[in-house]
Parts: structure tokens; C-alpha cells; sequence
């Protein structure tokens, strides 16, 4: 099979080619590089083995040619590349709606042109301020006002599921949906206000852990494997066609307890530090209190998948750093 990878050298996307590489397909990736790199896969271009069945374009999927001809040679389009962080989001606010509503129409429209089927990325914010847990994709999306451009993000991808339902219900497109869940593990970085690696960072360095807000909004975090796996089960799937699903893990941690865990796990003599979110993004920003979701969709369409408690994912990702960085 032939799998074209939007934003293929960033953190998921890596995986997710290594994953099809190591089964024997071919992959095409196309990525910008604003927010992924391509040392995410050079080890995979490098490696003797996937010579001749993987090929790398560095370009903007709003380049509709090269999209065009990248489609129309694949068998399936997953479609990651999305503007990603809250910390990019606040940065950069017209170019990441640009993108990600403006990469998944053209996305769609040339997948529709060549009847491919899609697995189109979205997101945990879609669902907003909602407070229970865990979260269903039948629940209702509930934002803050639009003056606040943290909800920009959650409303992009929103209308990137929109896109995708009308294409499948009006054009009978083969379209999959997922909703990604706090995804780590090694490649991650800090940069755009990813915690768990931002947190190991400051534990082996013994700087202070800085916890934006007072700490007691919770996460459940997902490791990049498992997700990659999900991933390409639901796109071998006929249930998963027209279909939202999440994808994450269900061991809910309050932000606190998690630097705790990370401190101890590390060692560290780092303090716990607590910044208000005004002084950490500034005025257009306000947080989700809990983000868990139901995963029962997902393992009735696609059964059991390998999972990962939260330590074995801290110590994967403190491992990758304490090898790939000097902390001195």
C-alpha cells in the first residue's frame, strides 16, 4: 500500500511512517517544517531497508499541485499537518487558522477528486470548557468567547470535522476522524508548551517545574505508539468509515501530581513553581479543567491495543532526554 503522510515529519507523523515502513508499505511524506523536523526521520532515511519506499517533500499542503500529484499516487491520505501547541496557536493565530482549515479543504477536495480514503487528525479541544469526564464524541463542544484565541485551535479543527462529514455524507468520500488525546513520547519536544517533555527538561536540569495555573486541571496522556497503531487499525477498518472516534488513554492525572511523578522519578531537586496563566500566555488564553476520553468506540471498532501506563511513559520519554541532551 501506498500512504501519503501529511505532516509526516512531525511527532505523530514519525511514528505513524516508521509503523507503515516497517510493515512494507510505501510512504510519502509532505511537511513545511514549521513545526516538524526533519530529524524526526532521518533514521528512517537512513536506514538501508526503506530505500525506494519512502519519499519526503518539504512543502505546504496548500501547495495544491504538489498535493495533487502526491493524492493521486497514494492509496490513503492520513491527514496530520495541523498548526499544534497552544503556545503556536497564541503566536501565531492567523496562520494557524489558515492551515488548518485551509490544508483539510484542499485535503479533502483533491481525496474526493481521486476517491481516496482520508483519515483526517483532530483534536481532545474540540470538546472545550465541558468538565465531565470522561469525554464521548456525541458530547456537545462548548468554547469561551471568541475573543479568546485559545479557542481558535478548537474551532479550527471542529470545522476540519465538519469538511470531512459533509464530504463523506455528500460524496460518499471514505472518511475517518480521530480525536487525538494528549499524545507523548520520545521526539517530543517542549517548544510549544508541551508539558511532560518540559517538565523532564526542568527535573534533570533541577530547575524550578513551572505549572501554569494552580495545578489541579487533569490530563490523560497517551503514548505516540499506541496512537500510531490506533491510527492505522481504524484506516484498515470499514466500521471506522464515516465515523468520530477518539483515540487516548483513560488514567486521568491532575498537572501537580504529574510533576511530582516526574520529580521523583527523575530524582530532581527541582521546586514546584506556580505561574498564572496571564503571565504565561497572556490575556487570550483560558484552560481546559479536565481532558480524559472514552475509548469504548475505538476498541468496539478496532478490539484491544497494546497500552501504556503513565510512569512507563514518563520513564520513556525521561530516558530519550537523559540520552539526547546535555543536561549539565
Amino acid at each position: 500500500m501506498k500512504v501519503l503522510i501529511t505532516g509526516g515529519a512531525g511527532f505523530i507523523g514519525s511514528y505513524l511512517a516508521e509503523k507503515y515502513l516497517e510493515r512494507g508499505d510505501e510512504v510519502y511524506i509532505i511537511d513545511d517544517l514549521s513545526t516538524g523536523s526533519l530529524d524526526n526521520i532521518r533514521h528512517l532515511q537512513e536506514n538501508e531497508t526503506y530505500k525506494g519506499r519512502l519519499f519526503v517533500t518539504v512543502d505546504t499542503i496548500l501547495n495544491r499541485e504538489v498535493l495533487l500529484e502526491l493524492i493521486g499516487i497514494c492509496d490513503v491520505v492520513v491527514h496530520l499537518a495541523a498548526a499544534v501547541g497552544v503556545q503556536y496557536i497564541l503566536d501565531n493565530p492567523l496562520s494557524s487558522i489558515m492551515i488548518n482549515i485551509k490544508g483539510t479543504e484542499v485535503v479533502l477536495e483533491l481525496c474526493a477528486k481521486f476517491k481516496k480514503k482520508v483519515l483526517i487528525a483532530s483534536t481532545s479541544e474540540v470538546y472545550g470548557k465541558q468538565t465531565h469526564a470522561p469525554f464521548r464524541e456525541t458530547d456537545d463542544c462548548v468554547y469561551g468567547a471568541s475573543g479568546k484565541f485559545r479557542w481558535s485551535y478548537a474551532a479550527s479543527k471542529l470545522m476540519d470535522e465538519f469538511f470531512a462529514l459533509a464530504y463523506y455524507r455528500t460524496m460518499n468520500l471514505p472518511v475517518i476522524i480521530v480525536r487525538f488525546f494528549n499524545t507523548v513520547g520520545p521526539r517530543q519536544t517542549g517548544r510549544y508548551g508541551m508539558v511532560i517533555p518540559r517538565f523532564v527538561k526542568q527535573c534533570l536540569r533541577n530547575e524550578p517545574i513551572t505549572i501554569y495555573g494552580d495545578g489541579t486541571q487533569t490530563r490523560a496522556f497517551t503514548h505516540v505508539k499506541f496512537v500510531a497503531s490506533a491510527v492505522m487499525k481504524l484506516i484498515d477498518s470499514p466500521k471506522a468509515i464515516g465515523e468520530i472516534i477518539n483515540i487516548g488513554a483513560t488514567e486521568e492525572v491532575s498537572i501537580k501530581e504529574l510533576a511530582e511523578r516526574i520529580k521523583r522519578l527523575t530524582g530532581s531537586q527541582s521546586e514546584l513553581r506556580f505561574i498564572p496563566y496571564d503571565q504565561a500566555f497572556g490575556r487570550d488564553f483560558e484552560d481546559m479543567l479536565r481532558r480524559v476520553p472514552s475509548v469504548d468506540k475505538l476498541h468496539s471498532i478496532v478490539g484491544p491495543i497494546p497500552t501504556f501506563v503513565l510512569d512507563d511513559i514518563l520513564q520513556d520519554v525521561i530516558g530519550y532526554f537523559r540520552s539526547h541532551e546535555n543536561f549539565a
